[in-house]
């Protein structure tokens, strides 16, 4: 029986043979972090995404710390949503700050304008809990928000940062602008499992000279200005990449859009059979490029989750994890946190979704075999 399976890293024998090449390159040099590679990976990103700088450092999760940092979100609210990953919302704490958390719309799995707008003015009447510094917001599954723009633009009005978690949306692009530079500042994650992969790794984009500077500072231990050494100006970590990730990095990113515009065609595929059949999922339609990380499928009424990903085991499509069956306000390490609110579209969808096998390497009979077994099992 075939398998079509949820993760697929795309490299091929002569990437490989690059690699090796140029890895014994590197542990000749004997320069193993901050080195040729690392600053070519991060031109090279920074150019492709269309933004000023990029700063590599070892996992997205540390990205966006640093970015917190840099917000000085210490002793303040930042609104994020809930239906993330653990590590947005521990990067918001482990920066000093507080969480309040945004629900999430059915049609994009991210929150709307008018609950950042909501949230923003109840705080205001309340006048106790620390004041919003601003927004951590999430391209949940690569797709951008047909609002996103217009949240950006009512967080500037109201002296309100707005970040961006792209941790799914490398090479997402809505109305001629890449995930990335669409807001303040970003942070991509490299894990694994990601669009592009270094192993491990995360990367920030900002147009700011100063975060730049002081970004790089906070990955390398506090060293302004220098890559080694013994004087410390900021309270920074070990959160490097090495030159063996950059040089991966390098390698992914290179055939980043032909990566995209895979997924892209499975995506195709599988929708024609949804739509076909009546079935609803998260569109991408309104965006120019969307990297596709996840294709989102609302489970029908009536239908249970793990049946139907069993089902379709059983099939031979194996499901990967959702984005997310369970929200951080229902997740045990953040009890406590917006204790008596209640986020009704989180607690419907999150966990009456699933997100079938879509990558680089599916071809159109696997994309087509698992869309007609969704239809299957879902209609």
């Amino acid at each position: 029986m075939r398998q079509v399976k949820p993760f697929f890293f795309d490299i091929t024998d002569d990437e490989i043979a690059y690699f090796q090449q140029e890895s014994a390159k590197i542990l000749k040099s004997a320069t193993l972090i901050l080195g040729e590679y690392t600053t070519r990976f991060e031109q090279a990103f920074a150019d492709y995404i269309g933004v000023k700088h990029a700063i590599s450092c070892n996992t997205g999760s540390t990205a966006l710390e640093i970015l917190l940092r840099l917000k000085k979100v210490e002793k303040k609210t930042v609104l994020v949503p809930t239906n993330t990953n653990f590590a947005t919302v521990a990067a918001v704490l482990r920066a000093g700050g507080e969480v309040r958390y945004l629900d999430m719309d059915k049609t994009t799995f991210a929150p709307t304008l008018t609950m950042v707008q909501e949230a923003v003015e109840q705080q205001g009447s309340r006048k106790k809990g620390a004041p919003i510094a601003g927004v951590l917001w999430v391209h949940i599954g690569g797709v951008i928000s047909p609002e996103f723009l217009d949240v950006v633009s009512y967080c500037r009005k109201n002296g309100l940062f707005i970040l961006e978690d792209a941790a799914h949306a490398h090479g997402s692009q809505l109305k001629g602008v890449k995930s990335g530079t669409l807001a303040d500042a970003a942070a991509f994650s490299f894990f694994p499992t990601k669009v592009m992969t270094t192993c491990e790794g995360g990367m920030i984009t900002t147009n700011h000279d100063e975060e730049d500077y002081l970004a790089r500072s906070f990955r390398n231990q506090g060293k302004r200005g220098m890559n080694y050494g013994g004087l410390h100006h900021d309270f920074g970590n070990s959160s490097r990449i090495t030159e063996l990730g950059a040089l991966l990095g390098l390698i992914q990113l290179k055939k980043l859009p032909q990566m995209i515009r895979k997924r892209q065609a499975a995506y195709d595929t599988m929708t024609k059979k949804l739509e076909a059949a009546g079935l609803d999922y998260v569109s991408t339609t309104h965006m120019d490029v969307a990297s596709q990380y996840k294709l989102i499928v609302h489970v029908p009424t009536g239908r249970q989750v793990e049946a139907v990903k069993k089902a379709l085991g059983a099939e031979g499509v194996i499901v990967g994890g959702g984005v997310y069956e369970l929200p951080c306000h229902q997740q045990p390490v953040f009890e406590g946190i917006c204790a008596g609110e209640t986020y009704p579209g989180a607690d419907r969808w999150c966990p009456n979704h699933l997100c079938p096998p879509l990558t680089s390497g599916m071809t159109e009979d696997e994309a087509r075999f698992v869309g007609e077994m969704l239809v299957k099992h879902l209609a």
